[in-house]
């Protein structure tokens, strides 16, 4: 074990993925109709062109384009129909000079044509013959066969978190199934002699779980698979056994609670315990969360979280989250949502710590305030009132009123 000297987080943090693998979780091929969210595990080639043909983007008159050229509405282009183009039909006519034929959005040009005359510059004279008000250029309102995509093209770049959008392409380019990374499992175990389920009813002394579900959604959100173990009390043997059957199931491991005085190194002991390194860091240099440990046992991420609700929330955001992204190999730019704004009060901070301050925001006189919401962090509501979090830098001893902050918004 390192010696217990409290590091930043972004330091804290480097330990932890400097021990552990990218990439480290078994790759599976599955449907593209189960792939939303699912992490790429190679490039995505599109084995065809897209759309594989010319098409027209509005309803008109295919035509040539130089046909058209020199039209106005005071002295237009005179063209014989030749046919009409059904939607989803192959025309089997080409066009000559001076001929156009009638297209819907989406259909097919016939060979011969370069371009679309829009229906609104189309005057019809007969069902054979059209008179054109405005010239079009070669290519105006036309997708061409590979516009979309290109035949071996990378279409998706590995590390990639499939959206609605990614998956309704690979349909396009005709891709039925695809290799991605197994979401990582992350077994969920809570401790304390105080906790107890949801669904009892509170006597005093005791607290109802609110952590499990608040990981359980981070995990979902991030590509992962929740596991809850249960509630574990504050006993060694109890403890090692239950994290001992996580590490048999699971990639990643959340231990709540017991990381502060009293019960910490029991549950440092239990983490230590599971294989090598071992525990890289017990405490950290931020508020709330410095109770905070992180591991690595044989090639798998433990983590020790404090029971603090708000706590246990900015500790995910900080280490879980990068290290679930790490065992996915995502190489997608994580751009978080942020807001400038003023801070509504001043606000102490301590040198050497990062500080991270839940707001909610008001606009006043055209300008975004950012009121701090200054309670303790084991109490959950704060969060849920919270629309954005400040970051103090440990370089900082404070925020004075009326100072522009960036505010991350909390989705």
């Amino acid at each position: 074990m390192l010696d217990k000297k409290y590091l930043l987080p972004q330091d804290a943090l480097k330990l932890i993925l400097h021990n552990l693998k990218p990439g480290c979780l078994t790759v599976e091929t599955i449907p593209i109709e189960k792939a939303y969210g699912r992490v790429t595990a190679e490039d995505i080639l599109s084995p065809e062109d897209l759309p594989g043909f010319e098409r027209s983007t509005v309803d008109g008159f295919a035509v040539k384009a130089f046909d058209t050229f020199g039209a106005k509405e005071s002295s237009p282009v005179y063209l014989t129909v030749k046919g009409d183009i059904a939607m989803g039909a192959i025309p089997h006519f080409s066009l000559s000079n001076g001929e156009a034929a009638s297209i819907a959005t989406g259909g097919m040009l016939p060979e011969g044509a370069d371009a679309i005359v829009m229906i609104e510059h189309v005057n019809v004279i007969s069902k054979d013959l059209i008179e054109v008000l405005r010239a079009v250029s070669p290519g105006e309102n036309v997708i061409f066969r590979d516009e979309d995509a290109k035949k071996g093209e990378v279409v998706i770049k590995a590390g990639h978190r499939l959206k609605p959008q990614d998956i309704g392409a690979l349909a396009g380019v005709g891709i039925t199934t695809v290799k991605v990374f197994k979401q990582p499992v992350v077994s969920i175990i809570l401790t304390g002699d105080e906790i107890i389920p949801h669904t009892e009813k509170v006597t005093p002394g005791k607290v109802r779980d609110v952590n499990s579900f608040t990981l359980a959604g981070l995990c979902y959100e991030n590509g992962a698979v929740p596991l809850k173990m249960g509630i574990v009390r504050d006993e060694y043997d109890k403890l090692k056994k239950t994290v001992q059957k996580a590490y048999e199931i699971s990639d990643i491991i959340l231990i709540t609670g017991g990381t502060s005085a009293g019960v910490k190194d029991l549950t440092a002991k239990v983490i230590d315990e599971l294989g090598s390194p071992g525990v890289l860091f017990h405490g950290a240099s931020i508020k709330p969360g410095k109770p905070v440990i992180g591991a690595v046992c044989n090639g798998k991420p433990v983590f020790g979280l404090p029971g603090h609700p708000v706590a246990v929330y900015i500790c995910f955001e900080l280490f879980v989250k990068p290290v679930i992204h790490h065992m996915l190999k995502v190489t997608d730019k994580n751009f978080k949502k942020t807001v400038k704004a003023k801070i509504s009060r001043n606000i102490h901070s301590q040198a050497g710590r990062e500080d991270f301050i839940r707001v909610y925001l008001e606009e006043h006189n055209g300008e975004i305030w950012a009121t701090p919401l200054l309670s303790k962090s084991g109490l959950i509501m704060s969060l849920v009132k919270a629309q954005g979090i400040v970051r103090i830098p440990s370089e900082l001893i404070g925020l004075s009123e009326g100072q522009e902050v960036l505010i991350e918004i909390i989705d």
